[in-house]
């Protein structure tokens, strides 16, 4: 799938909300609305004094019968066929009445305690054509609110056309699917991104981040579409608000690991205490834990990108740019619409920093080929480098001559050590063993050349490690190169294996009478090959230290995990 295909896709989706917005001239206005404890059928009429009705109850005790009775003013009549219809979201189980008429029931007002819970949350209901004429109405409720009796009069209404209502949350439906469809499938192709290379960590934050839009999306309106009691609408909200959590933490941490600063951890560690301060806010107070979380999520991210745009950070500036974009979409537009328009915005701000990091990477890939490339032709340089082969074949015709039978043995030498050059000249890493066996060849050759007595010890060695080839190899040439032979005439090797939590360690040892030109064997091309070699195989996460030593020469090798 190609990259540069997502922020499109997110664009539209990003478009599409936009447009399944467009607000309708209003047919009605609501006035304000009363309430009073008690039950009387007489408080359903339309006339009725309620000038001594209470504006606001703070708590309903043991779920007792109470009324609301709100003003409602039709500014426009229905057309010939066409039916208006009530739709409400109200806390509690209720009757409702119009102009005194009951056009609806839900649930069982006042029987709560004795009976399971019965009705839904989000309900709509017809208005009768003969009181849906233009001018003055009253709607009046009886309800209950056993299961959260301090939450009294919280419900909206909204009254619209029947096939008007029903286009519109088809539609505003259908559009935030799509809308979070396109979330879900970026989710999903960053993850495998992520799978496929688990060192970065920013493209598995975009991902959760992703996966979190379309799963708080989701759950947001799926009142469309699932019913529920309004007592457990209380845990839809949790869910809500912890999404909104994660993604409120999520994004301005990933903007803080592509545009670094000073005391990031600390300044993470009281932003996310902050976000729970909010989180832990009760669920009922939903616009305040939303918009808290929502404005500090965009107050600290618009803080790390302005510092990465003071600092010159390449994509920082267009970032800037998406993040104000989604003031200016909430200043144009209500919060919810703004809310789901500006994290597409700012998503698409991250999409294309994750697009420069990958399109980096994709250039190192590149890079390192040509850098392996090089390293293969250093190494078959190394094998047939025309000094060592006419050195090599002038000692040969030597040991013909005079040992006819030694002579074949410096053969069979050198056919095994060009045989293992030969395997190990294209692999990024080889088993240690193998490395040994190359390391020994060459020493039996030398042995035939400078006619020195070369041996070899290894200790503590692990045959399932790997290496990058002719690491030891190269050390193994510089020792014999500029090492000098003990009285005997010998020169002993030795290769020390050992490995904890933290690193796993090689120290090359070389026992010898001395060693000259000690500047030459530290900045040498065998240094640099072996160098090139092991950022070829881990990146920064080795160390090479090289020192003489009583009894010669000391190389010590680590590799950290």
């Amino acid at each position: 799938m190609d990259l540069r295909s997502f922020p499109s896709l997110l664009l539209i989706g990003i478009l599409l909300l936009a447009t399944s917005c467009v607000q309708k001239p209003a047919i009605f206005k609501e006035h304000r609305t009363v309430f009073k404890i008690g039950d009387h059928p007489t408080w359903a009429k339309k006339v009725w004094n309620d000038s001594n009705w209470e504006r606001r109850i703070k708590r309903i005790p043991e779920g007792e019968i109470f009324w609301s009775r709100t003003g409602i003013d039709i500014l426009k009549a229905p057309k010939e066929f066409q039916s208006y219809v009530l739709q409400i979201d109200a806390y509690g189980e209720y009757e409702i009445f119009w102009d005194g008429v009951l056009i609806g029931k839900n649930g069982n007002p006042g029987q709560e305690a004795e009976l399971s819970p019965e009705g839904e949350l989000w309900v709509t209901y017809s208005i009768p054509t003969h009181l849906a004429t233009e001018g003055a109405h009253v709607l009046a409720l009886r309800l209950s609110n056993y299961y959260f009796p301090d939450h009294v009069g919280y419900y909206e209404i909204e009254i619209a056309d029947y096939e008007d209502l029903l286009t519109d949350q088809l539609i505003k439906t259908s559009y935030m699917h799509v809308f979070a469809g396109a979330f879900l499938i970026i989710s999903i192709y960053f993850l495998f991104l992520f799978l496929n290379n688990r060192k970065e960590y920013p493209t598995l934050i975009f991902s959760v981040c992703c996966f979190l839009i379309f799963a708080l999306v989701l759950t947001v309106f799926s009142e469309d579409y699932v019913s529920i009691h309004y007592s457990v609408h209380v845990i839809r909200l949790h869910i809500i608000n912890s999404f909104l959590l994660g993604i409120s933490f999520l994004i301005p941490y990933y903007f803080s690991i592509q545009f670094p600063y000073s005391r990031r951890r600390l300044s993470l560690i009281l932003y996310a205490v902050l976000l729970i301060f909010f989180w832990l806010i009760s669920d009922h107070a939903f616009n305040i834990k939303t918009v808290g979380m929502v404005l500090s999520m965009w107050c600290f991210s618009f803080g790390v990108v302005a510092y990465g745009a003071y600092r010159r950070a390449r994509g920082a500036r267009l970032v800037l740019v998406s993040l104000l974009l989604s003031v200016v979409v909430f200043l144009a537009s209500g919060f919810v619409i703004s809310l789901y328009t500006g994290l597409g915005l700012i998503l698409l701000g991250m999409l294309y920093l994750l697009t420069l990091r990958i399109k980096d990477q994709r250039l190192a890939y590149e890079n390192s080929l040509v850098q392996s490339t090089r390293l293969r032709l250093e190494l078959l340089k190394k094998n047939i480098q025309p000094h060592f082969l006419m050195n090599t074949l002038t000692s040969l015709i030597d040991w013909v001559e005079e040992s006819p039978k030694k002579g074949v043995l410096f053969i069979e030498a050198l056919a095994r050590e060009f045989d293992l050059f030969n395997q190990v000249e294209d692999q990024t890493l080889i088993p240690i063993e193998q490395e040994i066996a190359l390391c020994r060849t060459h020493l039996e050759i030398m042995k035939y050349r400078k006619e020195i007595n070369y041996s070899w010890q290894e200790e503590g060695i692990d045959p399932e490690e790997r290496i990058p080839p002719a690491i030891f190899h190269t050390l193994l040439e510089n020792g014999i190169t500029h090492s000098l032979p003990q009285q005997d005439n010998s020169i002993h090797f030795k290769l020390v294996f050992e490995s904890n939590s933290e690193y796993k360690c090689y120290m090359f040892l070389t026992f010898a009478a001395g060693v000259r030109d000690a500047t030459s064997r530290e900045e040498g091309t065998g240094l640099k090959y072996v160098k090139a070699r092991l950022t070829e195989s881990y990146d920064a996460k080795w160390g090479l230290t090289s020192e003489p030593t009583d009894h010669g020469w000391k190389n010590t090798l680590k590799i950290y995990s």
